[in-house]
């Protein structure tokens, strides 16, 4: 992670005026100077806010502004989820959200009630998952479950990917190995630590590690963080470097995790619909956290006057219980997997309908579309997301999104 300051630069009156300007960019107080005792400020003085970086990263910063990383702590989804979980008996250990919603929260382990009080206020003013939240990470203990970020905050060195660092005087920067693996990202997505004890059973990516992506060498951000041309900081010579949209379930990449194949046989008066379900992705689909993930195949024909003759579907997707022998789309609260529909890594699944075939009509349509399901979950816990969101019932979580579609029309015969 480069930095250098942008077409906004003013020159300023002294050499120390410049220092105390470029200390104030970075989030580091000078000693001697007075300090801020407020937790917030504590925090903020070893994790600088997104906004100093994107001074003079716009590029980098207007895109992670944009990915699902950027609303790690702001989303409603998660707050309310939040608010259940530090109600529930395992929510003693306050902190646990966080490990990846906030994973800076490892390093301030006495500031917990800030990041509480901070995502339940509905605007938070502290980052969740942002520019220092990664680029302190020095490397991944990949011996611990899940794995854990080794952040080094005392050094005011900035990690990141690239060998040719541009010199600055923000901070300093120095190539990890790390940014290029897979590492970076599993201390996050490895696992939920909440549903630890169900072990390999809740596993989120499945055998990632043996699919053919990894065989070739094609790591998360391959296609998380795809390669592009652009600056790194403002003004700089345009060169090779990674997308911040995190492009996934959101992003055109969705379009490219799953295909389909229909084989549609009518035999008079039944009709049968055979579906290939072949997932592209080399890591489970959907990956179950939050719990209530899960990916929709949708059937529709159509027949006479495009009515709707048939509908049916297929979830995948997991079903816990709790304690109570409940079934629960909260993970923290899972005892047990009770049922698991998971597409594995690269799984091809056959899905068959059948239904009486269209009356009336010379041919009829059949839709077969794939998506991510919306959220799910007691109504108390839809109505409260719902609530707290500014756009209602309209939040994206409550709508499909889809994946993939086929359409075919098909005759009747004679």
């Amino acid at each position: 992670m480069d930095g250098r300051t942008g077409s906004g630069y003013r020159p300023v009156a002294s050499i120390v005026a410049l220092t105390v300007w470029f200390c104030a960019l970075a989030g580091w107080v000078p000693e001697g100077a007075s300090q801020d005792p407020r937790p917030q400020a504590i925090v903020e003085k070893a994790f600088p806010h997104s906004n100093k970086c994107k001074r003079c990263h716009e590029r980098v910063f207007e895109e992670w502004e944009l990915s699902p990383l950027s609303k790690s702590i702001h989303s409603p989804a998660f707050r309310a989820s939040l608010d259940l979980f530090l109600k529930s008996p395992g929510g003693k250990d306050k902190s646990l959200c966080f490990r990846c919603h906030a994973p800076h929260v490892r390093a301030a382990p006495d500031h917990v009630p800030l990041f509480i009080d901070q995502t339940m206020s509905g605007d938070p003013s502290l980052d969740g998952v942002a520019c220092s939240q990664c680029h302190l990470i020095k490397q991944v203990d990949r011996t611990k479950h899940p794995p854990e970020p080794n952040y080094e905050t005392d050094s005011k060195i900035l990690y990141g990917p690239y060998k040719d660092a541009v010199q600055n005087l923000a901070h300093q920067s120095k190539e990890a190995d790390v940014f290029q693996k897979s590492d970076l990202c599993l201390n996050c997505h490895q696992s939920v630590p909440s549903a630890v004890n169900l072990g390999k059973a809740n596993d989120l990516l499945g055998d990632w590690d043996k699919s053919r992506a990894v065989k070739v060498g094609r790591e998360c951000q391959y296609c998380h963080m795809p390669e592009q041309v652009g600056e790194s900081a403002n003004g700089e010579k345009k060169r090779k470097v990674a997308n911040h949209t995190f492009p996934g379930r959101i992003g055109k990449l969705r379009q490219e995790a799953a295909k389909l194949d229909v084989y549609t046989q009518v035999e008079g008066e039944k009709t049968t619909v055979r579906v290939t379900v072949q997932s592209l992705v080399p890591h489970n689909l959907p990956t179950t956290h939050p719990g209530w993930a899960t990916v929709m195949l949708n059937l529709e024909v159509k027949g006479k006057n495009l009515k709707t003759v048939f509908a049916d579907s297929r979830t995948y997707g997991r079903t816990y219980l709790n304690a109570k022998g409940d079934k629960t789309v909260f993970d923290f609260e899972a005892v047990k997997v009770l049922d698991d529909t998971v597409l594995k890594p690269e799984e091809m699944r056959v899905e068959t309908f059948s239904f009486p075939t269209p009356k009336d009509t010379r041919t009829f349509d059949v839709e077969v579309t794939l998506n991510y399901g919306p959220i799910t979950g007691p109504a108390s816990f839809l109505e409260r997301v719902e609530a707290e969101s500014s756009k209602g019932s309209q939040d994206p979580v409550f709508q499909p999104i889809e994946i993939v579609k086929r359409t075919e029309n098909v005759p009747v015969g004679k």
